[in-house]
């Protein structure tokens, strides 16, 4: 599993329109009141893990406050589960002595680089959750399939595996670095200005994909 390089020169973000301008505001609000508190939650069944090796354990198998698979990572077969659960329990010591996120989510994309199967989000949502046990979180946006196309619609370059979070329009700044990733996720098909009432769709964080 790769995740995308990106060119070192980095396109100057596109100007958003007034009207989309107070799009982007009205999704963050959204975000914030509706999503946010079951993201807390997810991290938050994560942290309060017994020890670390626990936290790989529910973390390389998806698995929620009620022992399911969280829906976006159900379609991943069970032996890839399975493989990267084995990979990840035997590379608890090299997991421990990460000390930010990005040497964490580095060791993440190597370690399970050759198990068939797993795709960016598993990689990147594997790593957050781990991460939460052990303190450490995102200081910029990473970027996988489900983000990029957010990423492009606010004129930032989707090459790069990540973008700074000075980069993003003011608004988006506001939130932590893998809030933003969510709201890139969920929402970036309101990105392009359309009116599509918000209000009408029930949203979860598992249209991330």
């Amino acid at each position: 599993m790769k995740v995308a390089g990106g060119n070192r020169h980095q396109r100057k973000p596109l100007a958003l329109r007034p009207e989309d301008l107070m799009d982007l505001q009205v999704i963050i609000r959204m975000y914030i009141r509706k999503i946010r508190p079951k993201a807390v939650a997810e991290l938050a069944w994560f942290e309060q893990q017994p020890n670390l090796t626990a936290a790989i354990r529910m973390a390389a198998l998806a698995l929620n406050r009620k022992m399911k698979r969280y829906s976006h990572q159900r379609r991943i077969k069970r032996p890839t589960i399975e493989e990267s659960l084995r990979i990840l329990c035997n590379s608890e010591k090299l997991i421990r002595n990460c000390q930010d996120f990005s040497s964490l989510f580095t060791l993440m994309e190597t370690e399970l680089a050759d198990v068939y199967g797993t795709g960016e989000l598993y990689v990147y949502d594997t790593a957050l959750r781990i991460g939460a046990n052990l303190g450490v979180f995102p200081k910029e946006v990473y970027l996988h399939a489900g983000t990029r196309g957010g990423a492009r619609k606010l004129g930032l370059d989707a090459r790069k595996p990540s973008v700074k979070m000075s980069s993003l329009p003011t608004a988006l700044q506001t939130l932590r670095p893998h809030e933003v990733e969510d709201v890139l996720c969920i929402f970036k098909d309101q990105f392009d200005g359309a009116r599509q009432s918000l209000m009408s769709e029930p949203l979860r964080r598992s249209w991330c994909g």
